[in-house]
Order: C-alpha cells, then structure tokens, then sequence
C-alpha cells in the first residue's frame, strides 16, 4: 500500500472566489484606514484604531486560509470567522451602548454600518460556505488522505 497525499481540497471554488474578493478588499480597507489612523491621529482614538488593525489582521488571515485550501485551512477560517463575527456583535452593540468610548468609528462599529453591513453580514456567510464545503468523511480521517494499492 502506498500513501498519496492529494491536494488540499480548494475552498474558493464557486461561492469561495466571492468570499476571498470580498476579505481581500476589507483587508485593504481595514488595514489602510487603521494603518493612516495609527500614523497621523492615535491619541483620537486609540481603541477605534487598534480594534480595525485587528479586524484588518483576521480579515487577512481568513483570506490566506481560503486560498491555501485543505481541511485545516477550512477549520482555521472557520475559528477566525467566528472570532470575527463575536467581534462584530461585540464592538457593534458596544458602540451602540457606549458612543464615547470610540469617538471615531472602527470598521466593526455598528455592526459594519459604515461598510454597508458587510462586516456582520461576511462571517455569516462564509461560516455557512465554510460547513459546506466541509472534506472531512466523519471517519476521523481527512479527505486529503487516500490510500491506493
């Protein structure tokens, strides 16, 4: 018997291609608002920046997850996702309650309304893709593993 490790199954086929356009813009989005921010006024608003760095630095990791494919990649993606969407609802229903502590907005701040929802409405979205395009048979083993005689 001989062990053929196959390619890691692609997540941005189909649906996928859209979800990786759609992190990949919110990581330049994200990054180069946060990153102007931090360089010319951080004392304005400390927490609203370093909170959309953050979001631009998991929006970056879930895009490289989607484009490495595999069974890791996909659970990797799916953990950040949810850690995202926890973000989102957190820092959206903060900035809600509590105005003053962000006097400026993060890319999370109402729930992604200065984003067009996009922000809330992404993690979603790639969850579902993320458990759909699941390669794991449910015997233990990863779909990237086959043995052939």
């Amino acid at each position: 018997m001989t062990t053929v490790r196959e390619r890691p199954k692609r997540l941005i086929s189909g649906p996928g291609m859209l979800l990786v356009w759609f992190y990949g813009v919110m990581v330049v989005g994200a990054v180069s608002r946060s990153a102007y921010q931090i360089a010319t006024d951080f004392g304005r608003a400390p927490l609203a920046y370093t909170l959309s760095a953050v979001a631009g630095v998991v929006y970056g990791f879930i895009t490289y997850s989607l484009v490495r494919g595999g069974e890791r990649a996909r659970r990797a993606a799916q953990l950040c996702c949810a850690a995202e969407l926890a973000g989102v609802l957190i820092v959206g229903t903060w900035t809600l309650l509590e105005p003053s502590a962000f006097p400026d907005a993060t890319v999370w701040s109402d729930y992604g309304m200065g984003y067009v929802f996009i922000p809330v409405l992404l993690p979603l979205t790639a969850l579902y893709w993320l458990r759909r395009s699941r390669t794991d048979d449910g015997d233990g083993n990863g779909a990237g593993d086959t043995v052939t005689p």
